[in-house]
């Protein structure tokens, strides 16, 4: 089966996901912690070791009962959706642990039967569609082959009793990125079943595929997207690497981007944490508003989308400097988003001295990251008021400003060079039109005194 992908998706441009598990417990160093507690080399088992106990003792099932989510309220994760500006969301149904967030009968060890006894992608899918944002499933169990296994052989899960939460016990071998062993039959009918499962109680718009998919039989695969596709004609799915075929989904850069535009839709999917983890930490950092807008500005520009996460508390609740970056985020797209919503990318993605090379989190950042336990920072710095992004919408140009310019005006390049008819310049947010020169390299724009420090746009008609 082939998918096209949908207008919408290509009009929403941007996303926000929500990494929540056990993990966030523990809540130390990264969402990695499940797997690098067991391995006795890494500073998260000495970190486990020292405060919960030996893992014989204490594993990582001890953590489900201490996720309560006692201030998880969907209608606060909804209404921080909307004041972000994003147009989809859902939080992380499964990562590598084996815990689901939804009321699962493949799974026992889900967040309905245990820790905070709560439906979580249901509840917050009933929320978001309310407030008419489209509903998102990210799966990343096809990494729970051999996540688990341990260089202490007298870790819990190896308990037969165990087998439950983590799994049969594999080879070591097995929690490499391809390991010699491949998922047998059993494991794969169950990673299977688990993603028709969400499909068929909640119809997520969106399907998303962490990368490792790889080592699922194509069966499965296809099988998943043939039904996911029957049940959502309007849906689409992302995968990583190569782990699908090209023409059943988009493609997604993990913390990557493209050096230039791109004559096919595509995602990246990167965090608002500043430290180099997917869920909450004992002291978090996040990136500067400004950051995310250039971020969403340069991917929008070169034909893509940006799904942004933020990582919950263990009690479901956000940490507050996390809700004020995305609420200015959301503030910058209510003036602005007209340059980034339902747009396409122009001829040329944009102009200014900022070099932005292709990157991507691959497979040998993945395997050095299965070696250290932590993944190098991905984050590219700020850009300047040099730096000029476009887009595209019936017959207006938009260029996005990256920072506002010191002097007050911005020169435009690219439409001069391009042939594009300028009759009028207008800053978004605004009724007054700009006023601006030509010049034999460009257009010379002023801008309004007082305006505040950071990205802006310009509709050129």
């Amino acid at each position: 089966m082939t998918q096209k992908c949908p207008d919408w998706f290509r009009d929403a441009k941007f996303g926000l996901f929500f990494h929540w598990g056990p993990y966030c417990v523990p809540a130390y160093q990264n969402e990695w912690y499940s797997r690098n507690m067991y391995a006795k080399n890494t500073t998260q088992h000495r970190y486990h070791v020292e405060k919960y106990g030996k893992l014989s003792q204490f594993g990582y099932k001890d953590f489900i009962p201490m996720l309560t989510g006692d201030a998880f309220d969907p209608e606060v994760w909804a209404n921080l959706v909307v004041a972000s500006g994003a147009r989809y969301a859902g939080p992380v149904s499964e990562h590598a642990d084996n815990y689901s967030l939804w009321n699962s009968k493949v799974n026992p060890i889900n967040s309905v039967l245990t820790g905070p006894r709560r439906d979580i992608v249901g509840e917050c899918f009933d929320a978001f569609r309310r407030r008419g944002v489209k509903t998102l499933a990210t799966f990343h169990h096809q990494w729970l082959w051999g996540w688990f296994m341990s260089t202490d052989p007298d870790a819990d899960v190896y308990d037969p009793v165990n087998e439950i939460f983590y799994g049969p016990s594999l080879p070591l071998e097995t929690n490499r990125y391809a390991p010699y062993r491949l998922p047998d039959d059993n494991f794969c009918r169950v990673w299977r079943d688990k993603v028709l499962e969400v499909v068929d109680q909640y119809h997520p718009d969106i399907l998303y595929f962490d990368s490792r998919s790889n080592i699922i039989g194509s069966s499965y695969k296809n099988q998943v997207i043939d039904h996911f596709y029957r049940s959502v004609p309007q849906g689409i799915m992302t995968y990583k690497q190569e782990d699908f075929p090209a023409n059943v989904g988009v493609l997604d850069l993990e913390c990557g981007r493209f050096a230039n535009g791109s004559d096919f839709p595509w995602q990246t999917d990167d965090r608002l944490e500043d430290n180099v983890t997917w869920c909450i930490v004992q002291e978090p950092k996040y990136k500067d508003a400004q950051r995310i807008i250039q971020q969403l500005a340069d991917v929008v520009s070169k034909n893509g989308n940006l799904l942004l996460n933020i990582g919950p508390c263990a009690d479901g609740s956000f940490h507050p400097e996390a809700v004020r970056q995305i609420t200015r985020v959301g503030d910058w797209l209510r003036q602005y988003g007209e340059a980034i919503f339902e747009t396409r990318p122009y001829i040329v993605f944009g102009e200014g001295p900022t070099i932005i090379e292709e990157t991507d989190f691959n497979k040998k950042k993945i395997n050095e990251q299965l070696q250290t336990g932590v993944a190098k920072d991905e984050t590219i710095g700020l850009m300047t008021a040099q730096d000029i992004r476009y887009t595209t919408k019936d017959n207006a140009l938009y260029a996005i400003v990256l920072d506002r310019p010191q002097d007050g005006h911005v020169f435009l390049r690219v439409p001069l060079r391009t042939g594009f008819v300028v009759h009028q310049m207008s800053l978004l947010g605004t009724d007054l039109p700009l006023t601006y020169s030509v010049t034999p390299e460009g257009y010379v724009a002023a801008l309004p005194e007082g305006l505040p420090l950071g990205a802006l746009a310009i509709k050129i008609i």
